[in-house]
């Protein structure tokens, strides 16, 4: 352990404070990426080439506590092998596949969201990797028999799969290379703007619930967050440029917000 416990508990809460700060500053401006990109926010580089950069962090320093965990692989605890597989599952997902399918190839990134995205990216993969790999490890076996685990797990599923479906179908708006925003149809776009993001918030409570520690409850709070503003900013920025854009929709959780 890098840290001592009473350090660790207290980096812990001073990161779940800046997330409480960040949320409130994100509901005033807006991350410019995206639909969102402006001028302003210093050099720009490839979208594509910023999400693989600032995504890539998670899966090293995962990678290296989980590798840094026992002298022989087979040493670790299978909770901690299961969560470093869920933990891969989605950031491959996020920092390869998602970035070579996106229709981002004439869209830019500012550098500065890069670096910001790095950061925090190194912070919380290192938070969550502490607890698993060294302050709560080995995971006793009766844990993957807990409700805890088997509801986080089955939560994390959930999420990563409305999470992936809702991409495919914003993907296939623009199978044709239209460039122009339409309005997403079907499944839970009925009910919000930004699914995907509902189900990376899903995602997260689930991993909080199925690792039952202070640090997967800073990311889920983290994830909110970071997604809710923006799935605000998208549902507003959808009513004010799409004639067609359905009122009855909410943004991010269904007939709530």
């Amino acid at each position: 352990m890098f840290l001592e416990l009473d350090k660790y508990n207290l980096a812990i809460q001073i990161w779940t404070l800046i997330a409480l700060l960040a949320f409130i500053s994100l509901l005033f401006v807006k991350a410019p990426y995206g639909r969102h990109e402006r001028a302003g926010w210093g050099p720009r580089i490839p979208a594509r080439l910023g999400w693989i950069i600032m995504e890539s962090p998670s899966i090293v320093v995962m990678t290296v506590f989980f590798g840094l965990s026992a002298a022989k692989w087979w040493d670790t605890d299978g909770v901690a092998i299961t969560l470093y597989i869920l933990w891969m599952a989605h950031y491959l997902h996020r920092g390869i596949i998602w970035p070579t399918r996106a229709r981002i190839s004439n869209k830019m990134m500012p550098l500065s969201i890069v670096a910001l995205s790095i950061a925090f990216n190194v912070v919380n993969s290192w938070l969550n990797a502490e607890w698993i790999y060294s302050i709560n490890h080995p995971y006793p076996i009766e844990w993957f028999y807990s409700w805890q685990f088997i509801l986080g797990v089955l939560l994390f599923i959930t999420g990563m799969v409305i999470n992936i479906k809702s991409d495919d179908i914003l993907f296939k708006l623009r199978d044709k290379g239209d460039k122009e925003y339409k309005t997403p149809k079907g499944w839970l776009y009925e009910k919000v703007s930004c699914p995907n993001y509902l189900g990376e918030l899903i995602e997260w409570i689930g991993w909080a619930i199925a690792t039952w520690s202070l640090a997967g409850l800073s990311f889920a709070i983290w994830t909110a967050a970071n997604l809710i503003p923006r799935a605000i900013s998208h549902h507003k920025w959808y009513n004010e440029n799409l004639d067609d854009y359905p009122q009855n929709r909410k943004a991010i959780i269904p007939f709530i917000l």
